[in-house]
């Protein structure tokens, strides 16, 4: 099974988020899937096949706990690495839940097409701020679709000084795959309009290092608070990340670059 490595969301190798990215010949199962994806032991594996038709290609996401419906950063990994292949200009990827993501490149940066989702208010359980050091908050919502907390604070720099105890993070809140953690872009050192971080030990590892998927109701998140279509995204995360993101009625475009760091072949699978 031929496989790569590729970090998206960043111009530089070993820097923005690694992506397990694979390419079955044949048709394997979830569970063989699963344990590739903990193999590879990513934030998440995505699994590529070519359909019968020209350019649009399947896709699956794992984490190394459980298969994800949509993932930001392994889509931009799959698509950097076709386009090393192909002439394309633009693909199309077919999500398990029949989403379609339509791809697109110029030059070195990629377009991705993602869906966009509604927040709804929502209260944070008091443990959940004690669990990410937060005394305060400036606003919480919540993305149904996503099972998503998101919590917004006032200082960008908090948030990147953020450390998070995980074992009490897990154990307070249940029925959600993540929170994230959100401020305005106020450090003169970053053009950033926003920053963010996204914590997910419910469903995935600990820390995102940067977040592709979550903008399907970010952008539309911090639109609304800063009258923009077009903002600047930066996950002051360890690694780091950023990416333009322009939201549209009912959809958001996410423009970045990606870097291969390796290829290989997978010899051995369930």
């Amino acid at each position: 099974m031929e496989t790569y490595i590729v970090d998206s969301f960043t111009t530089e190798p070993f820097k923005g988020n690694p992506a397990g990215v694979c390419f079955p010949q044949q048709e394997i199962g979830a569970e063989a899937m699963l344990k590739i994806a903990q193999e590879f032991g990513l934030s998440e594996t995505a699994f590529v096949r070519e359909t019968s038709a020209a350019g649009v290609y399947a896709i699956r996401y794992f984490s190394p706990k459980q298969e994800i419906p949509l993932c930001g950063h392994a889509t931009l990994a799959a698509a950097k690495v076709l386009f090393s292949q192909t002439l394309h200009t633009e693909i199309h990827f077919l999500t398990h839940e029949q989403v379609d993501l339509p791809i697109s490149r110029r030059a070195d940066d990629i377009t991705m097409t993602f869906p966009v989702y509604d927040t709804v208010p929502v209260a944070a359980p008091p443990a959940l701020l004690a669990a990410l050091g937060l005394p305060a908050v400036t606003n919480t919502a919540y993305s149904p679709k996503n099972k998503i907390v998101l919590l917004e604070i006032a200082d960008d720099q908090q948030l990147a000084a953020l450390r998070p105890d995980f074992a009490a993070l897990l154990q307070s809140h249940t029925g959600i795959n993540g929170v994230l953690v959100t401020a305005p872009g106020r450090t003169p050192a970053y053009d950033y309009d926003y920053h963010y971080r996204y914590f997910w030990p419910w469903a995935g590892t600990n820390e995102d290092p940067v977040t592709g998927g979550v903008q399907t109701f970010l952008a539309k998140y911090w639109a609304t608070r800063l009258h923009k279509s077009v903002m600047q995204a930066f996950q002051s995360s360890a690694r780091t990340g950023a990416m333009q993101v322009e939201l549209h009625a009912d959809k958001v475009l996410l423009t970045s670059q990606a870097r291969i760091v390796l290829e290989g072949r997978l010899v051995a699978f369930a």
